[in-house]
């Protein structure tokens, strides 16, 4: 069966997306940027800054639905800019366990909703 969220985390949209699509074995979530969310928004330009504001946004939506950033199999990373890699990398780190990383790509992707520098979305294995 296949679900559809709006997270508490994201105010919600009228885009034609959903922000979570649950499916027998993942939870598949779109794009997220600092832009997103209000308190995102003082963040913007400080790309550490909007990694560490997308990634908590991450974790809070994983929380509603029983998951954590351990359940995270793949992420992709878009960049405005892949001169701010490593300042992106340097944050994600904070985020996961040495050594049990998920999947990642890194692409840069000049014009990023709101003005953002980053944005991420990942996938996540449901327990069971």
């Amino acid at each position: 069966m296949i679900r559809h969220r709006q997270p508490n985390a994201i105010p919600h949209s009228s885009a034609p997306f959903s922000q979570v699509v649950i499916d027998d074995t993942y939870a598949h979530f779109a794009g997220v940027v600092a832009a997103d969310f209000p308190e995102g928004e003082a963040v913007l330009g400080d790309v550490g800054e909007e990694t560490r504001a997308i990634l908590n946004a991450i974790r809070s939506m994983l929380e509603e639905i029983g998951l954590d950033l351990r359940r995270v199999v793949r992420s992709d990373v878009h960049l405005a800019s892949l001169d701010d890699f490593d300042a992106m990398d340097a944050a994600y780190r904070e985020f996961f366990e040495e050594g049990h990383y998920p999947a990642r790509t890194t692409t840069e992707s000049p014009r990023l909703f709101g003005g953002s520098r980053v944005e991420i979305t990942c996938m996540a294995r449901l327990k069971g």
